[in-house]
């Protein structure tokens, strides 16, 4: 299998300069960049609501949550994952594709329709997360993980990678000394060392392998994160949109290495990502906060769709990379 180095589609030039000319002026907008960087979207903050599009990232929102719409007091939640032979089959693909030392690690997704007594923006505004969107009637999201932050001239990424139940005793503990989680950890906290200092001109781990608790409709999880920080130049601002392509896609979401692990994913996958595991956010003229846009429902004419899926390691066992996949299909709580 032969590789190529991916090439930067026209759209994403085009949202280069923009964000690189509100930065030199240091106006506030928002992005929205999908996983292939295809259909990326780059408007003034004061403009978002114009378009139906509303965020909340942090404490930042243009959304007025307490003017709920919902009346329902009883969701209904089903999922109707695919079987565990289809996801072997991709799953052992990608396997191959690892025994050959073609990558280190492959982010293998999937999606899964579900049935769900909720529109997108009753979702929205029931969701509980660092990071959420709702994106016109197409899809809506309510992410934990950061994608890159900065502040003060300092860049920081977060990248999340192990998933485990929190009602599994000792859970913590498991999930921190299991060695396959902790290889899949490790390779992605490299491959963003990596990105960052492609951008920065000192690059450091803040934190490795820190737990967060996630509130979810079927019981919490805990999500295992780590803290990369980078120190950028001077004149980031004045250059923002290039330094930001530089990273994509997002490390966390596709593997090691990056052109090689895209390749594979695309064969192993068979669907369209679209935005799912693209970035969002908003740059302030001064700083930049931003997430990886996962815990995604998309709206399709065949019904809703919540895209998921885990790191794959050469370790990796297929039932229980298919159950967390299962696992990670839920509503934030």
């Amino acid at each position: 299998m032969s590789y190529k180095k991916h090439s930067i589609p026209p759209a994403a030039l085009v949202a280069i300069e923009r964000m690189n000319q509100l930065g030199q002026s240091q106006k506030p907008f928002f992005f929205v960049i999908d996983y292939l960087m295809q259909k990326p979207l780059v408007i003034p903050l004061e403009e978002v609501s114009q378009h139906g599009i509303f965020y909340k990232i942090g404490d930042k929102t243009n959304y007025h949550f307490k003017q709920k719409t919902s009346e329902i007091t009883e969701v209904v939640f089903e999922k109707y994952p695919i079987s565990f032979e289809e996801y072997q089959h991709s799953f052992t693909l990608v396997q191959n594709h690892l025994k050959r030392g073609d990558s280190f690690l492959v982010n293998l997704t999937k999606p899964t329709p579900i049935r769900v007594n909720l529109s997108l923006r009753e979702i929205f505004e029931r969701s509980e997360a660092t990071y959420q969107l709702l994106f016109k009637n197409q899809f809506v999201l309510f992410s934990p993980e950061t994608f890159v932050q900065i502040k003060s001239g300092i860049i920081s990424s977060h990248p999340m990678k192990g998933t485990i139940s929190a009602n599994i005793p000792d859970a913590e503990k498991t999930i921190l000394e299991n060695k396959k989680e902790l290889a899949e950890h490790a390779t992605i906290v490299d491959l963003i060392r990596n990105d960052i200092s492609i951008i920065a001109e000192k690059v450091w781990v803040e934190r490795f392998r820190y737990i967060d608790r996630v509130a979810t409709n079927e019981g919490d999880l805990l999500q295992v994160s780590s803290e990369i920080c980078g120190k950028l130049p001077e004149n980031y601002a004045q250059k923002i949109g290039s330094l930001l392509f530089k990273m994509l896609p997002a490390g966390s979401i596709t593997g090691a290495p990056k052109p090689q692990t895209l390749e594979i994913i695309k064969e192993a996958e068979g669907y369209d990502r679209g935005y799912y595991t693209g970035v969002f956010g908003i740059f302030d003229g001064q700083n930049l906060d931003s997430s990886v846009m996962i815990r995604f429902i998309e709206n399709t004419p065949q019904g809703m769709l919540f895209k998921s899926g885990g790191g794959i390691t050469v370790s990796a066992n297929a039932e229980s990379e298919y159950q967390e996949l299962i696992d990670k299909v839920y509503l934030s709580k």
